[in-house]
């Protein structure tokens, strides 16, 4: 039995505190996705905030790995959903294998001139690890069990800017699966 003392502890406890998101895995979040931005390739900053509300597929990315050709994937998949709301971000990283070595011009060439990459590219950063980028750490934390193994790990943020479904590098970005994902996260209000 509680005393009315717990009980009001218990209510101005809740009143007061941050809203957290709680997620079926067990992790918590105070902030949102959108919290966060990234240095652009370009020089500019790619703030998140300037997404609120609208879905985004993050992904890590590399020019020198056998995954490199999903760039082809992800424009097909900014191409077909963008005007209904979804921006896809490419975040080269030299993480895994070594697979990112060279600098913006480097990427430049390949997402932009080899893959015909048009959706925003950040510039290069750490993915995992204690120098990796704020929002991977806040996505290490969220889903502590779906970091990033390797290059073209996918995250998909939803309109509440937390994210709603990750899928390894191993699925290309036509799968119907993410396609149903992206589909569903913007159909969600």
């Amino acid at each position: 039995m509680m005393n009315r003392r717990t009980v009001l502890v218990a209510t101005l406890a809740g009143a007061i505190a941050p809203a957290t998101r709680v997620f079926a895995d067990g992790g918590m979040s105070r902030i949102p996705a959108y919290a966060f931005s990234f240095p652009a390739l370009s020089g500019d900053d790619i703030r998140l905030a300037a997404f609120t509300g609208k879905p985004l597929l993050i992904v890590n990315t590399a020019s020198l790995c056998g995954y490199t050709p999903q760039y082809a994937g992800l424009q097909e998949i900014w191409t077909e959903f963008r005007a209904r709301g979804l921006t896809v971000i490419g975040v080269p990283s030299n993480d895994f294998g070594g697979q990112e070595p060279g600098g913006s011009s480097e990427i430049t060439e390949t997402a932009h001139h080899q893959y015909g990459v048009t959706f925003p590219i950040a510039a290069k950063a750490a993915v995992v690890g204690a120098t990796a980028h704020p929002f991977y750490k806040w996505a290490a934390e969220v889903r502590p069990r779906e970091v990033p193994k390797w290059n073209f790990h996918k995250y998909l943020i939803g309109r509440d800017g937390y994210i709603v479904e990750v899928f390894p590098s191993a699925v290309d970005p036509a799968d119907t699966r993410i396609k149903t994902a992206i589909a569903k996260a913007l159909a969600d209000s």
